[in-house]
């Protein structure tokens, strides 16, 4: 099963609200893969599903630790950034397989670089640079792809947060 949704974000304020959503959603648990280029939005779509849950501090990519676990108001939130990951069986060596075996929301950066380590996502996120005007790179196209049922609930439960429908 699957669905899809585009949608444009104008600005900072509306990833994280998107990234709100998706926390909403979602809940406690589920898996998302986030694609797009270094400053698509991965990050600040990451620190809008954080505060949503609650979190006050700072939110960056883990770049080089690979994941950043968060424990907010009750709810586990692995924030994984693989861009830096050399072989997918690294992740084996960081203990990949007890965060996505927890009742936990795993969120993704970089997903391909992990590819066949990784289970499957429920959501499946792309960033990309969008010009509203022609003249400059002014915000970001999300697609979002549900590939489990869990995902195409939440898909829709973003939809309508988003004003969708």
């Amino acid at each position: 099963m699957q669905g899809r949704y585009e949608l444009l974000i104008k600005n900072e304020d509306a990833m994280v609200a998107l990234g709100g959503h998706l926390a909403e959603a979602l809940g406690d648990q589920g898996i998302v893969f986030l694609h797009g280029d270094l400053g698509a939005g991965k990050t600040t779509f990451c620190r809008g599903v954080l505060r949503h849950l609650g979190h006050q501090g700072a939110v960056k990519s883990p770049t080089y630790t690979l994941v950043e676990p968060y424990e907010v108001n009750n709810h586990k939130v692995y924030h994984f950034d693989l861009y830096r990951l050399a072989d997918p069986e690294e992740l084996e060596f960081i203990g990949g397989r007890d965060y996505f075996s927890e009742a936990a929301l795993c969120l993704v950066e970089w997903p391909t670089r992990g590819q066949g380590e990784l289970p499957e996502a429920d959501l499946d996120i792309t960033f990309a640079y969008h010009s509203f005007d022609q003249s400059e790179l002014s915000g970001r196209k999300a697609t979002i792809v549900a590939v489990t049922d869990k995902g195409k609930r939440a898909l829709e439960t973003i939809r309508a947060l988003q004003g969708g429908g």
